[in-house]
């Protein structure tokens, strides 16, 4: 084998995980690369007498002629494993060089080991929940920080997390244990340097701005709080180890962040979540550890959850598991922002505005429509002489796609005083412009309306008298009332267990998409598979049947593609790593959402075993990014 062949070789191993200089592949993967490749590794152990058990993954490299036999003997069952050996072989030159790693300090650890193995390992859902785990916590916007132990280690602490039992662990203690059993609770609160999950997520929305004062019951050692106060926040804390003088006081938003996990007692895990939702006035921030049966059942079972390494209790969470927990303790409906992180709104008002947001597309005005003659009319002169004034209505009007009450509009008295009423300032404004863009807007905002009408029906969401105001003028303006918005919301959630119709429009969405994928299942349209991108150029009823769906999941923040099940009622997201930059990025995370069910299934969904890879990305975005 020369270089040229070894080379053209590498580019078309699909398998393990691909990095600009180098390919990483498990030893479980061997059967999927090329059978002169595979032959050449094996006949390389063979030549310098690597006994098989001393090697089980395998260095590619790109730019040389070369690869390297690597030893982590810890590879199943360390999260992050330090390697022990290294035999990098110079095809070119035939020559070797062994390293032993055993006893340096400082040795190189390996990440993302699911890119690594097929989807048929043993291990691989828990590598994925691990790497999911460090992506949550921001260890890997750096990746040059991360190849050695000691730096890795750093950062994790650096992130305010520690590493338990090989998984990452930040957790606030609530009371005291009465069990003979010791947990050492206090043990469960990790100093951080930045913002948890759940308040990121409450950054997000735009909840952290200065409007709310927020309480964070069970705080830790009061990381959260610091950053909430150098940002000039209301927000104060509790936390039975740290601040346990505190005290517990109302506030706007209360956030109960990773601490019903740390409580062995069923009744007081349920105590702390009433406690913690008596306290908030708006919005209550519940999140737990999410993990799998088969992680769990490494660990020694004490109760409900398991006991660590560090004599600490912890109840590891499914996604449904953790709404029925909030459902059944404060007998309210939770809506699902991530996986782990729920809202529960007291403030019905709050929840409508949030639920809608999600739902709201915004439409960009361009001005197309050249002016008429202005000579023509007084009136028209009049506007030209004020037209930055007339130019920042229109938006406006566009904005709502339609016109404005008095208070909507913080210039209304200019316009009042320039052309008599707001109603008039309105056909002049239509009129100058033209309807086209209006139009457009209006179909906009009715489809948008229905559809979070929709979608909160789904969610079991009692229609509110308390809409806001802008809300009810949208309705009379768009459907007359209520009961007519209700009633075509209705009618449209109904049909999304209407296969005939589900693919009837997924068909439709194929012809009118930019890009997108549909698949056949025995000459019949099984799925269509599309880019977030194109979410909103979809119809209402496949955005309310995506948008249910969702509301079982939380935000598409790290997910790239959605699959439509036609016939099933189901709807699976995938996640690939560096997808803007990849040229075939690497699958990272599938889940499938079941509808009928209300349940969520992470990363159980496979259809393609044996390619991890997404060879025909250009088929899903219509401007495809080169790596």
């Amino acid at each position: 084998m020369d270089s040229a062949l070894f080379k053209t070789l590498i580019t078309e191993v699909k398998v393990g995980k691909n990095l600009p200089d180098a390919i990483y592949i498990h030893e479980n993967t061997l059967e999927h690369i090329p059978e002169k490749l595979r032959n050449i590794i094996l006949a390389v152990g063979k030549a310098l007498k690597v006994p098989r058990e001393d090697w089980n993954l395998v260095k590619l490299s790109k730019r040389q002629f070369s690869l390297s036999l690597l030893s982590y003997p810890t590879f199943d069952t360390e999260s992050y494993p330090p390697i022990k050996q290294s035999v990098t072989v110079d095809l070119q030159k035939l020559t070797h060089k062994i390293t032993d790693y055993a006893n340096y300090d400082n040795p190189p650890i390996l990440h993302r080991k699911e890119t690594m193995v097929l989807p048929s390992y043993r291990h691989y859902e828990d590598f994925v929940h691990i790497t999911q785990e460090g992506e949550q916590a921001g260890l890997y916007e750096k990746p040059r920080h991360i190849g050695f132990k000691a730096s890795w280690e750093a950062l994790i602490h650096s992130h305010g997390y520690e590493l338990v039992d090989g998984r990452l662990f930040r957790n606030s203690a609530l009371l005291q244990n009465s069990d003979s059993t010791k947990i050492e609770r206090d043990k469960t609160a990790i100093a951080r340097h930045d913002l948890s999950a759940p308040m990121k997520s409450l950054a997000k929305h735009g909840y952290l701005e200065g409007d709310y004062s927020i309480f964070d019951y069970g705080c830790g050692r009061g990381d959260d709080l610091r950053e909430l106060e150098a940002h000039g926040l209301d927000a104060l804390g509790w936390d039975p180890n740290f601040l346990p003088d505190a005290d517990k006081v109302n506030a706007d938003i209360v956030n109960i962040g990773f601490v019903i996990n740390v409580i062995e007692d069923r009744h007081e895990r349920t105590e702390a979540l009433q406690g913690a939702w008596q306290l908030a006035d708006k919005l209550l921030v519940v999140s737990a550890m999410l993990a799998n049966e088969s992680y769990l059942a490494r660990f020694t079972p004490y109760k409900d959850g398991i006991i660590t390494s560090r004599n600490t209790f912890q109840k590891y969470y499914t996604q449904s598991e953790l709404k029925m927990f909030i459902e059944l303790s404060i007998e309210e409906e939770p809506i699902a922002v991530a996986p782990g992180i729920y809202f529960v709104f007291r403030d019905k008002q709050l929840e409508q505005a949030f639920l809608q947001h999600r739902h709201k597309r915004q439409y960009s005005w361009e001005q197309k429509a050249k002016p008429v003659d202005l000579e023509k009319a007084k009136t028209q002169l009049l506007v030209t002489k004020h037209s930055e004034l007339f130019e920042a209505f229109w938006k406006h009007c566009l904005l709502l796609a339609r016109c404005p009450a008095k208070d909507e509009f913080e210039r209304t008295d200019e316009l009042i005083e320039l052309f008599g009423s707001i109603k008039k300032a309105f056909r002049l404004t239509q009129a100058y412009f033209g309807s086209d863009d209006l139009n457009i807007a209006r179909q906009m905002r009715t489809e948008d309306l229905l559809v979070y009408f929709a979608v909160g029906l789904f969610g079991k969401r009692k229609p509110y008298t308390n809409l806001p105001e802008q809300t009810k003028r949208d309705i009379k303006t768009f459907f007359g009332t209520n009961k007519s918005a209700q009633a075509q919301a209705t009618e449209l959630l109904f049909q999304i267990a209407d296969i005939q119709r589900i693919e009837e429009e997924c068909l439709k969405a194929h012809a009118s998409l930019p890009k997108s994928v549909l698949s056949e299942e025995l000459g019949q349209p099984h799925s269509l598979t599309l880019h977030k991108q194109y979410l909103d150029l979809l119809s209402p009823l496949l955005r309310i049947y995506i948008s249910s769906a969702l509301q079982l999941y939380g935000e598409l923040e790290d997910i790239q593609l959605i699959k439509i099940h036609i016939t099933s009622g189901k709807l699976t997201l995938l996640g690939y790593e560096n997808f803007d930059k990849a040229a075939a990025p690497r699958l990272k995370e599938r889940v499938k959402i079941k509808m009928g069910e209300q349940d969520v299934d992470f990363f159980d969904y496979i259809e393609e075993k044996d390619n991890l890879r997404l060879e025909n990305k250009n088929e899903f975005i219509s401007s495809p990014i080169k790596a």
